[in-house]
């Protein structure tokens, strides 16, 4: 298309009630003429609602297990609830968004994830394969694609909840992202999760992939960096991972952990 494009993944707990003040950095972004596509989470919002619903949660090694109600939850949360406040932000900020799932257009076809232990995880999915056009379509038409992570399996008879990682990482591959930006809690990738001082301001693939397989990316991190890898296998140009205030601008000008192949 000629304009780099930025793909990002906002998470639900960076979101943290500093949703209006990210959208309008986004929005700043693309009044200056980027390209962006947005994919956002919602654990913590899903976490709450499945809690105030009074349906029983239950983990397999820290992944919830998906039942049908969980899902409808999850829909609801993610679809009707996280992602039409930020094409509100969006729209606040003088800026045409079209919020969409991985549903739509047949964005992401999805598989259930594999059992662990032997035990399904319900309706949890893994990406199967990406078809962009609904994106770019949008993005021609000069709107912002506002992205939730739920997929659609091959026949169209059963949806998936994704994590937002995953999906993102595969999205931003499929565009050919450049760069996928990470928006997180903390400020860069740290060599020791415990250790604030070790923030890694870059490192290839190779040396991220040792460093994953060493333990240092634990928690959370884990997937993000999973997802980042996907990102730059699949054709992104480069992922940046950072956080804090205007974490995108900190992302373009290198501050912040930029992976590379």
């Amino acid at each position: 298309m000629g304009v780099p494009m930025l793909v990002v993944k906002y998470g639900g707990n960076a979101m943290g009630g500093g949703s209006d003040s990210f959208i309008a950095e986004c929005a700043d972004l693309v009044k200056a003429g980027e390209q962006l596509v947005l994919i956002h989470g919602g654990g913590p919002q899903i976490d709450e609602a499945v809690r105030r619903s009074g349906i029983s949660e239950r983990r397999i090694a820290g992944l919830r297990v998906t039942d049908a109600a969980t899902l409808d939850i999850t829909e609801q949360v993610l679809c009707g609830r996280v992602n039409k406040a930020l094409v509100r932000a969006f729209a606040m900020c003088g800026v045409r968004a079209v919020g969409i799932s991985g549903q739509d257009g047949g964005l992401i076809t999805a598989l259930p994830v594999a059992p662990i232990d032997g035990e399904s995880l319900g309706f949890v999915g893994e990406v199967q394969r990406i078809d962009a056009t609904v994106v770019n379509a949008l993005l021609s038409a000069g709107y912002v694609p506002v992205i939730a992570p739920l997929g659609l399996s091959e026949d169209a008879a059963t949806h998936y909840n994704l994590n937002a990682d995953t999906a993102a990482g595969a999205i931003a591959g499929a565009l050919r992202a450049d760069p996928y930006i990470v928006v997180t809690d903390v400020p860069r990738v740290r060599r020791d999760p415990r250790d604030p001082s070790s923030g890694i301001d870059a490192m290839t693939l190779a040396e991220a992939r040792g460093l994953l397989e060493g333990g240092s990316f634990d928690g959370g991190m884990r997937p993000k960096m999973l997802a980042v890898f996907a990102a730059l296998e699949g054709g992104a140009a480069r992922a940046v991972i950072a956080g804090g205030e205007r974490a995108l601008h900190k992302a373009l000008r290198g501050d912040g952990t930029t992976v590379t192949l």
